[in-house]
């Protein structure tokens, strides 16, 4: 995987249900992933976590962006606390808006191997020029129900 983020496969060992410290880097999270009882069934699942935050890796300035993840399962889904665990680490990660979104993207789809995949970053400004990211694994299967993301272009968001 890219940005750290080892992955658990025994329910046993997930981080749902106990306590569990914020990780200081994308690098030292730990993402789980849980069997989809539906494997056999198209129907996508959305992630939307509204206050992300990284670092400016040039200025050490907090940058902020709305992050909406939409995948199209196969035989894996997310954790979600595992997943709000890593997004949080990256609090304190220097990277560039695109590196961040992308690392994000291709580290789940190695996590989940989906049958579909896409993340939009919407940052806000930075210089005064917001910058959204988009990244997905090809088209969307045919029937495919894909609402929109529902971040506006930027207005002062």
């Amino acid at each position: 995987m890219s940005i750290g983020a080892t992955m658990t496969l025994d329910a046993s060992t997930l981080q749902l249900g106990q306590a569990s410290a914020l990780p200081q880097s994308p690098e030292e999270a730990r993402l789980d992933r849980v069997p989809n009882p539906h494997a056999g069934t198209d129907y996508l699942a959305r992630f939307t976590c509204p206050e992300f935050t990284s670092i400016c890796p040039v200025t050490g300035q907090p940058d902020f962006g709305i992050l909406v993840i939409d995948y199209l399962p196969g035989d894996w889904l997310v954790e979600s606390k595992s997943l709000k665990l890593y997004l949080g680490a990256f609090r304190n990660h220097g990277a560039f808006h695109e590196d961040c979104t992308v690392n994000i993207g291709k580290t789940l789809v190695e996590l989940l191997q989906p049958k579909w995949f896409r993340i939009g970053g919407y940052w806000y400004p930075r210089g005064g020029i917001p910058i959204d990211v988009f990244f997905q694994t090809g088209e969307p299967p045919k029937g495919l129900w894909l609402p929109d993301q529902g971040v506006a272009p930027y207005r002062g968001r």
